[in-house]
């Protein structure tokens, strides 16, 4: 047989193009999300066009994004808030940030293990991405994600990242309402002020609220809140809601909240800037990605570069320049 030949092996699908299921992602069609989101993981050059034509029907979803400190009970609370909202009718996406496997690159957690009560619920789609060595949590594949959950009439879209760390705060510039989960018994009261986490956060949730050390923690982010307006926004006052994610006590109050601040960016102008932050990270986070990938691909022109910042014979910014081609460089004033 050719190898040029259109038979196929017995039971193997033929490979439909990525634009072919664009219509059946705005129809809600599960399969085809869930393949669109695989291809847009996986990098496919292919699929570009396709994502293309879904973000032009993208933009009616609200982007929630939920993130704190690992062992705080992200997921937990993620599987609360989805069953939540689906009993008022909403059809919940989820997308759910993993660390990668250092041999596979993949999600190592995955979605299964992570919310597998949740993912039951019909009018829910919970998805687990890899962060593939991306120290913020959100790669470029998990904001194309988003769009096609969004496209496939999602809302809201939930992101839940790894965890914050000192500089994990991608998630203010990826979503229109952020979610801060902390935790008592995790020094969470330091940890707020070292990852400027009061600048970040629009509704900040305390976990395990059953615990008598959790209204120590409420009290503490009140006290801070109370110091000065928060950061992002002068004139929303972030809430402070301790919930049990196990019992459900007080999700309401959380689900509640996030629609009032929806509400909020509305009334408030503030979304159209929020719009505009996102729109600027995912161009500049894009042209990022599009640079480094060149570089990867011509690795000898890289090495060359370093090797001569290296030996002194260029510096820093005059080898970026070259790799940029800025060849006519003006002199700095």
């Amino acid at each position: 047989m050719s190898v040029f030949s259109s038979t196929r092996p017995a039971g193997r699908a033929a490979y439909r193009p990525s634009r072919e299921f664009v219509p059946d992602i705005l129809a809600g069609s599960v399969p085809a999300i869930s393949r669109m989101i695989t291809r847009a993981e996986a990098g496919y050059p292919e699929a570009a066009g396709a994502l293309s034509e879904i973000y032009t029907h993208t933009g009616n979803a609200h982007i929630v994004g939920i993130t704190g400190v690992p062992g705080g009970g992200k997921s937990t609370l993620v599987s609360a808030l989805i069953r939540a909202l689906a009993s008022d009718g909403h059809k919940v996406g989820v997308i759910a940030i993993d660390p990668s496997s250092p041999f596979s690159g993949g999600a190592i957690l995955g979605d299964r293990v992570r919310m597998s009560e949740a993912a039951t619920v019909s009018q829910a789609f919970v998805r687990s991405m890899a962060t593939r060595g991306h120290l913020g949590g959100l790669t470029r594949s998990t904001l194309q994600a988003v769009d096609i959950l969004d496209a496939a009439g999602y809302s809201p879209v939930i992101i839940e990242t790894v965890g914050v760390g000192q500089d994990e705060v991608e998630i203010a510039t990826a979503a229109h309402t952020t979610v801060v989960l902390s935790a008592p018994g995790l020094g969470d009261d330091i940890q707020a002020i070292k990852a400027g986490i009061l600048e970040i956060a629009d509704i900040h949730v305390v976990s395990k609220c059953d615990r008598p050390d959790a209204a120590a923690l409420v009290s503490a982010l009140n006290g801070m809140l109370a110091m000065g307006p928060s950061g992002r926004n002068p004139v929303w006052h972030p809430p402070v809601i301790p919930v049990s994610s196990v019992s459900g006590e007080r999700i309401g109050d959380l689900k509640d909240a996030i629609g009032r601040h929806r509400t909020h960016l509305s009334e408030s102008g503030e979304l159209s800037g929020r719009l505009r932050a996102i729109a600027e990270t995912r161009i500049l986070g894009t042209a990022k990605h599009l640079f480094q990938q060149k570089f990867n691909q011509t690795s000898d022109t890289l090495e060359n570069h370093i090797r001569a910042v290296v030996d002194r014979e260029m510096d820093p910014s005059c080898a970026a320049y070259a790799l940029l081609e800025w060849k006519d460089r003006e002199p700095e004033t």
